[in-house]
């Protein structure tokens, strides 16, 4: 194996928000985790401590964190809203911490209702008073492509992730192609500036509306990232990104690598079984395409 990568899957809370009926059990969201932890993944994000009133499908997370805690080795991120979130998450245990906001002030406004500037001064105080102990994961939300603004010119998205830098020094920032409309280039352009500059700190979450999400993986990865996150089956979308559809499948990213010699720590005959069983989720609209290969099967 030439290197190694970390695969977050984040099916469990990115794959499910999205889905509007019928709501997921806690107990199938439970049944997913563990089947992807039996695959060897070993960090999900698992869910999210926001209103079911404004996201129903992520009622019952503290049951869903309780029980994937339970699973060893597994690094367990909850997505934090805000002040309230937060406080539940810290008061539930969770391993990391997944703040959000979007590199674009449209996107921000339809997805939190907030300006950049108000986003960034509430999730600094969260940063500031996390306990030592619990990771951050700071994503930013359309550092590529806004579904409002379009194409994010690089030097304003490095601008506002110098911004996000600021806030603290080790915690993990994850750039998104919210709109699965990133190139391949571009991805890479905007990694090796951000390695370059601020060190290998950076995450992909990269989504597949285009068909380009693996080859955005590999151009994330070539420039040098090393956390990538995708969704066993294909599964996801953002609600407050018109037309976006799924995140890239996990099953897709780890074939590739598995082809490129590169350790993923995953075992590919049970990382088919998970993707399945989350494809079949009543109401998630699945994707990726290793799934219906009948050679990639039979691959040991």
């Amino acid at each position: 194996m030439t290197s190694r990568v970390i695969i977050s899957d984040v099916a469990p809370r990115d794959g499910i928000q999205s889905i509007g009926a019928p709501i997921v059990t806690a107990e199938a969201k439970i049944a997913l985790i563990r089947k992807l932890h039996q695959a060897g993944i070993r960090r999900m994000e698992v869910g999210s401590f926001v209103s079911p009133r404004a996201i129903p499908q992520m009622a019952g997370t503290e049951a869903v964190l309780a029980a994937a805690k339970a699973l060893p080795g597994l690094e367990c991120t909850v997505l934090v809203p805000n002040q309230k979130g937060f406080e539940a998450a810290i008061a539930h245990g969770a391993d990391r911490l997944g703040l959000f906001m979007s590199v674009t002030e449209g996107h921000n406004r339809a997805n939190v209702n907030r300006t950049r500037a108000e986003s960034l001064a509430g999730l600094t105080e969260i940063v500031k008073a996390t306990p030592k102990g619990t990771k951050i994961r700071f994503n930013l939300s359309c550092t590529f492509h806004c579904p409002f603004e379009g194409e994010v010119p690089e030097r304003d998205a490095l601008d506002f992730i110098e911004k996000v830098v600021a806030i603290d020094p080790e915690m993990e920032i994850g750039l998104a192609d919210t709109t699965g409309n990133a190139s391949p280039d571009q991805v890479r352009r905007l990694f090796e500036q951000a390695h370059r500059l601020w060190g290998t700190r950076f995450a992909f979450h990269g989504h597949d509306t285009y068909g380009m999400g693996v080859a955005n993986v590999l151009a994330a990865y070539e420039a040098g990232c090393r956390v990538i996150d995708s969704a066993a089956g294909g599964i996801g979308g953002c609600p407050f990104a018109p037309g976006a559809t799924g995140n890239v499948a996990t099953e897709d990213v780890v074939w590739m690598f598995r082809r490129m010699g590169v350790d993923t720590g995953v075992d590919w005959a049970r990382l088919l079984e998970a993707a399945d069983y989350s494809a079949s989720i009543p109401g998630a609209l699945p994707g990726g395409r290793m799934r219906g290969v009948p050679a990639a099967r039979k691959a040991a």
